[in-house]
């Protein structure tokens, strides 16, 4: 069982990694309001009996997405266990939240009279989980909203389970990667009813293979994408035991689809003739920023074979600027080992086949990070780079999205004792890391994706979680951080300005 502390971070963290949303809390009789108004104001809320007398903003039960016994259960097993007054308010503010507004919809797939077995399609359960203000889903997001439910999951057949949750996600993301694997955040599932969303993306974007605007909403190629999927497929699967989402429907075909996708984007940039390589995804936009395109017409900075995945976008949907992420990476070759073991267990020649595939891939991701990723630092000495390209070329900095650097021992890359991550660590928590926000109200990572000098309360989550102090000032320092700047509303802003707490993004 996780500690109440580590239950809370897990909160804030699934919190604090979606976008936000488009549902509601009333105090009264009336419809749902957007929940993106409600959670801006303090008025007419039951506040918290502490210093920073946070407000209290959850939804009323009706207006409740996803209700789970479970979930109260542990908020009211919590209550006594989180002495501080106006840390419970976060934690009861912030767990909840996915179940609460952004479980847009739950049901089964809709019967395939064309299957062996039509009877088998109708029972898989699917999920749709917005990832906020956005009316669509994201495979990154969905799966690290969900996964913050781990300590609730227990097996189970039934419907309107945390169970039948997490199986919703793994097969509805299973359909979206065959539809579009190099695509990133998806439409409502026709079964669903749910009207779809306009991304005017679609317009100033020219993306190779071309997608259809009705089943996917954008589309970066982003490698952690596919790596979210295989990690809440293992997460489930080490939890119950349950193998069902896993051979009774189209897991196996999935996962072939994502080894062909990342294949086609690990050669290098030129042939051994010298001919430019085919690329599997490329991708060109009309825009004032920088990085929401890429650089050659699509194909981004040039490469050599390393071993490695390119990713053409980061985890914070920013262009890459060396294509071999290092961080993504790491996520993928740890998520292809753990998704193996299913793999494993399944009684077939295409399984053993692709488990075999799943293990060789992961060992050779491992072997170019070694050899290509570990770079010299003038003063850390060894250290991860962020980026590189094989040529030599390598980006020092971390961001404060997930998949990190700083997040690597997190996702069990490494050992929190690794002598090349240590040094990393302190790397990416000082005024060395480009993107490192230093001032009175926060300091912590940020990114390009809002720019310099804006601190991530994500980054703040990771550096607790990573965290060795065996004295606990450092969890404790960066907890009383996080909990200074909701600027009176009880909830984890994306980022904000590390001069000034009333200058943030995104209410929650």
């Amino acid at each position: 069982m996780l500690s109440a502390v580590s239950l809370l971070l897990l909160s804030v963290l699934s919190l604090a990694s979606h976008h936000s949303l488009s549902y509601a809390a009333p105090t009264t009789s009336d419809p749902c309001p957007p929940y993106e108004a409600f959670s801006r104001s303090r008025s007419n809320k039951n506040l918290s009996p502490g210093r920073h007398q946070l407000p209290l903003q959850r939804p009323v039960e009706r207006c409740r997405k996803f209700p789970s016994p479970a979930l109260e259960k542990t908020i009211t097993r919590l209550r006594d266990k989180i002495a501080d007054p106006d840390l419970f308010r976060l934690f009861e503010n912030s767990y909840p939240n996915t179940l609460d507004t952004a479980v847009l919809w739950t049901g089964f797939a809709a019967r395939d009279a064309s299957a062996p077995d039509s009877s088998d399609a109708f029972d898989e359960d699917l999920a749709f989980v917005i990832t906020g203000d956005i009316n669509a889903m994201w495979l990154r997001d969905s799966a690290n909203q969900i996964l913050s439910y781990l300590p609730l999951l227990e097996p189970s057949e039934s419907p309107k389970t945390i169970a039948a949750l997490f199986r919703g996600i793994i097969n509805l993301q299973s359909r979206y990667i065959k539809i579009s694997p190099y695509c990133h955040a998806f439409q409502p599932p026709p079964e669903s009813n749910i009207a779809l969303g306009t991304n005017h993306a679609y317009f100033l974007n020219k993306v190779n293979p071309p997608y259809d605007r009705s089943k996917t909403f954008d589309c970066k190629w982003e490698l952690d994408s596919l790596a979210s999927f295989l990690q809440i497929s293992s997460e489930y699967h080490k939890s119950t035991g349950d193998m069902r989402p896993f051979i009774r429907y189209s897991w196996v075909e999935t996962v072939k689809v994502i080894l062909d996708a990342v294949e086609a984007m690990r050669h290098a940039t030129y042939t051994p003739d010298g001919h430019i390589a085919p690329s599997g995804y490329t991708m060109t936009g009309q825009t004032n920023r920088a990085t929401e395109t890429t650089s050659n017409d699509g194909l981004g900075n040039p490469v050599k074979w390393t071993g490695m995945i390119r990713s053409t976008f980061r985890p914070s949907d920013d262009a890459t600027i060396h294509q071999f992420l290092i961080p993504s990476n790491m996520m993928f070759a740890r998520c292809l080992e753990a998704a193996s073991a299913i793999m494993a267990k399944i009684n077939s020649e295409e399984a053993k086949n692709l488990t075999d595939r799943m293990r060789t891939m992961a060992g050779e991701i491992r072997a170019g990070i070694a050899k290509y990723g570990v770079v010299h630092h003038p003063q850390f000495g060894s250290i991860f780079a962020f980026e590189v390209d094989g040529y030599g070329s390598h980006n020092f900095m971390d961001d404060a999205n997930l998949p990190s650097l700083l997040s690597a021992t997190m996702m069990g890359f490494v050992s929190p004792h690794d002598e090349v991550y240590l040094n990393t660590r302190l790397f990416a928590l000082s005024e060395e890391n480009p993107y490192w926000a230093k001032g009175p109200v926060l300091n912590a990572i940020g990114g390009p994706h809002l720019g310099p000098g804006r601190g991530w309360p994500l980054a703040s989550i990771v550096r607790i979680l990573t965290s060795l102090d065996g004295t606990g000032e450092e969890a404790k320092a960066e907890m009383m951080a996080i909990l200074n700047t909701t600027d009176g509303l009880g909830l984890i802003h994306e980022s904000i300005t590390s001069h000034n707490v009333k200058d943030w993004t995104r209410p929650w």
